[in-house]
């Protein structure tokens, strides 16, 4: 608990706002400081891959909480600042300007950055990858005049990408070296159905196979070189391969970093001083049996409310049920839980009607549910996983179990 004093919160994605607006909810009265690398005003990411690239929505659409949140809430906002060192015995920040700025208790909200390609071709124009506003911009842009479209990996990220490109009449092809599209996240059932989902889309999938270099004439991008020999023409590459924790302002100060920063469930790094939440924390999940970092919104503005309670004395234990969600052409997945050590998967609905759930068990406990374009499953499923509520694989897959009554503490049938 700190009473007074400085908080400097580095990074300003949703879990920097949450924590700078948490703390004020909570009662905290001390200066907070929210501080961003980026010169924009604090915005939303997920909607970059999605919305904005669709032009369904506008940057200032995405902006988080409005600019009179800032100063209302007394909330120092330094935009367009980078930290580059902590001197965590005098408890002080330092930037690249070389300013520097004592801390009471400092948050680390860094988030992640794009995992470097293995692969050569990278620097040649017309080869972007989609981390922030700026990428998006730029490849918003490309995609007005791209004909022959490249997506490297067929994560979240890409998949969302293809299908905004396909739809807006380009040749898509999608390479993932994986033998399934979202393969580390999704049971095969849902694996398989956004596979031939994409393919009606219009989108060619390479699976299975990886790249060998992105080829290039005067400086631009022409085509994709293939691991199996093949080559793919391309004007337009994005590289979606996965991120990074981004760790290394926490590891050079001597914080423990392991796959991110490591934290307790109070999110507490090794320093009582410093907290880290969202995609750079490696943090105590109490559903997966064990430390893991999570890459969500739900995640990141979850455990900054767990910091904001700890930082004013109230009780602080990271416990939330992980969910996650991906907009996908006219398809919206969304997952309640973890599939990790599942070993039965029950779909429930019909998905030749592209609105159905599977749900995922391990050892006959519902672990994770994947909702495609039913809303009310993902609801209820939250429910039920949080609070641990019995719920067989026969019931699971039964249309006549009441489901939501279950979850409610009723009688299901």
């Amino acid at each position: 608990m700190i009473e007074k004093g400085r908080v400097v919160i580095i990074g300003a994605g949703h879990g920097g706002v949450q924590a700078a607006a948490s703390l004020r909810e909570e009662g905290y009265a001390g200066p907070i400081v929210l501080v961003s690398d980026d010169s924009h005003a604090p915005y939303q990411r997920p909607p970059l891959s999605k919305a904005y690239m669709k032009g369904e929505a506008t940057a200032e659409s995405l902006i988080l909480r409005g600019p009179a949140f800032y100063p209302e809430k007394n909330i120092e906002l330094m935009s367009g600042e980078r930290v580059v060192g902590i001197d965590r015995a005098a408890r002080r920040v330092t930037f690249a300007s070389g300013r520097t700025l004592d801390y009471a208790h400092l948050i680390l909200a860094t988030g992640a950055d794009p995992r470097p390609a293995p692969f050569s071709g990278t620097e040649l124009d017309g080869v972007l990858a989609l981390r922030d506003i700026n990428d998006a911009e730029r490849l918003k842009a490309r995609l007005e005049a791209a004909r022959h479209v490249v997506v490297v990996g067929a994560g979240f990220i890409g998949l969302e990408f293809a299908a905004t490109a396909a739809a807006k009449g380009c040749d898509v092809q999608v390479i993932e070296v994986a033998p399934r599209v979202m393969g580390r996240a999704v049971s095969k059932t849902i694996s398989d159905f956004y596979a031939e989902a994409h393919r009606a889309f219009g989108v060619h999938l390479h699976l299975g196979v990886g790249v060998s270099a992105i080829e290039g004439a005067d400086g631009r991008a022409t085509g994709v070189r293939l691991s199996d020999g093949r080559s793919l023409p391309a004007d337009l590459v994005v590289v979606g391969i996965g991120i990074l924790a981004s760790e290394k302002l926490a590891a050079v100060a001597g914080l423990e970093v392991d796959n991110g920063v490591v934290v307790d469930s109070a999110m507490t790094t090794s320093d009582a001083d410093i907290s880290a939440i969202g995609d750079c924390a490696a943090h105590p999940n109490v559903f997966a049996g064990r430390r893991i970092r999570l890459e969500s919104v739900q995640n990141a503005t979850d455990q900054a409310r767990v910091v904001a309670r700890k930082l004013t004395g109230k009780p602080a234990h990271y416990d939330a049920l992980p969910w996650f969600w991906s907009d996908q052409g006219d398809l919206k997945l969304q997952i309640a839980g973890l599939i990790e050590g599942c070993d039965l998967f029950v779909t429930r609905g019909d998905p030749a009607s592209r609105s159905f759930s599977v749900f995922g068990f391990s050892a006959g406990k519902l672990r994770v549910v994947e909702s495609v374009n039913r809303g009310a499953d993902h609801m209820i499923a939250r429910r039920l996983i949080a609070a641990g509520t019995p719920l067989t694989p026969e019931e699971a897959g039964d249309l006549s179990v009441d489901i939501k009554a279950r979850a409610m503490g009723k009688p299901a049938s």
